[in-house]
């Protein structure tokens, strides 16, 4: 059975990386995985978006709407832009972290008030601040990795080595720092 899992933030936030990391632990653990990324106006802290699927055998890495089985917001307001791609029975992890983007910088429109609960009432979320726990580990770069954690667990894929995975995927010097975060996101979901 083909699994979808969609991955949204905002440019800047590491969730590329976060996917490229997990295409890399599905694909090593023997699945056929197919991933698609949406950069948009990454670099401006536009929208971007990684569609990854994985099974057996995948023909496409797309998501179609009301498909995914889980999706994880970087940004708040994202899993609330997303959400219509999220099965009904799926879940949703969010990122409690607000990043205003460029209308609301302007004035031209309001943040959403409330995005968590909103979301708490529609579909089985799990809301968290990946930033915060990034921040306290002394690195808030590692925010990708906290949420990537999260999704692992939440997913049932913890039999997949991923510590060995970190190690060959990122810069030596932040490796330890990325496993103690991935660890942490881990932590964060209940079984």
């Amino acid at each position: 059975m083909t699994k979808s899992i969609l991955l949204v933030g905002v440019g800047g936030q590491g969730t590329i990386l976060a996917s490229k990391l997990l295409t890399i632990g599905l694909v090593e653990a023997g699945y056929d995985v197919k991933m698609g990324e949406i950069h948009g106006m990454s670099q401006r802290g536009g929208s971007v978006s990684s569609q990854v699927r994985y099974g057996e055998k995948v023909y496409s890495p797309v998501i179609e709407l009301g498909s995914a089985d889980i999706l994880v917001a970087f940004e708040k307001m994202e899993a609330l832009r997303w959400l219509e791609y999220l099965k009904p029975e799926g879940k949703a992890i969010v990122n409690d972290y607000q990043i205003n983007p460029m209308p609301v910088l302007n004035g031209k429109f309001d943040y959403p008030d409330k995005i968590n609960e909103a979301l708490e009432a529609l579909v089985d979320t799990k809301v968290f601040n990946a930033a915060e726990k990034a921040e306290a580990l002394g690195n808030a770069k590692v925010m990708n990795i906290i949420l990537l954690g999260a999704l692992i667990k939440a997913m049932k894929l913890t039999h997949i080595d991923w510590n060995q995975i970190i190690s060959n995927h990122v810069k030596e010097k932040f490796v330890e720092i990325n496993i103690k975060a991935f660890q942490i996101g881990m932590d964060s979901i209940q079984s």
